[in-house]
């Protein structure tokens, strides 16, 4: 690891990671409660893109890697180890559903980072509007309060799935999965 050599808490945070045995899931790190130990320069743009002092972080591996030890809180997101706790920037949402399909009646998501997602009532699908475009901004929540944002490609073929359903707002376009009904947006809005 060459390139993190020297970098306060880099270092630690890719060891925890490292330690979680394979086949044991995702490290518990709404149970971890370190001291905070200040900010570290790694911005996820809105893009979903990871970036290290400026650069980007090309290995698809540590990325992943880094998205395991990822905690929201109400002061923002850190990276999470059972002895640190470092402050990141978060553009929007920290993954991208990159990928969706239909299996009986379960929408699954894949994300950016390799987790695999099925919308329910546990992990919900939520569509805000862009103020600034007037663009719908769907997401996926994926665990823990951390979400994926729904890459536009997979979004319309949410839209080709959905069907119209009568709500207290009116007409409403919507997808279920697993026993849940999520609107993604007014009836005929959407339609391509």
């Amino acid at each position: 690891m060459g390139a993190t050599t020297g970098r306060p808490g880099l270092e630690g945070v890719i060891a925890a990671a490292k330690a979680q045995a394979p086949g044991r899931g995702l490290p518990p790190v709404h149970l971890w409660n370190p001291a905070h130990c200040g900010e570290i320069d790694i911005v996820i743009r809105k893009d979903g893109l990871w970036f290290h002092e400026g650069s980007p972080i090309g290995r698809e591996a540590l990325v992943r890697l880094f998205s395991t030890v990822l905690r929201k809180d109400p002061d923002g997101f850190h990276l999470v180890t059972p002895v640190e706790k470092m402050k990141i920037t978060v553009e929007d949402a920290p993954f991208i559903a990159t990928r969706v399909d239909r299996e009986g009646e379960t929408l699954k998501f894949l994300t950016n980072v390799g987790d695999e997602v099925e919308a329910g009532p546990d992990n919900e699908i939520r569509v805000d509007m862009d103020e600034a475009t007037g663009e719908p901004r769907p997401y996926l929540h994926v665990r823990r309060g951390l979400e994926a944002l729904i890459a536009r490609p997979v979004f319309y073929e949410l839209i080709e799935l959905a069907q119209e359903r009568e709500t207290p707002e009116g007409p409403r376009l919507g997808v279920a999965s697993n026993g849940a009904w999520f609107p993604v947006g007014p009836a005929g809005a959407h339609r391509l």
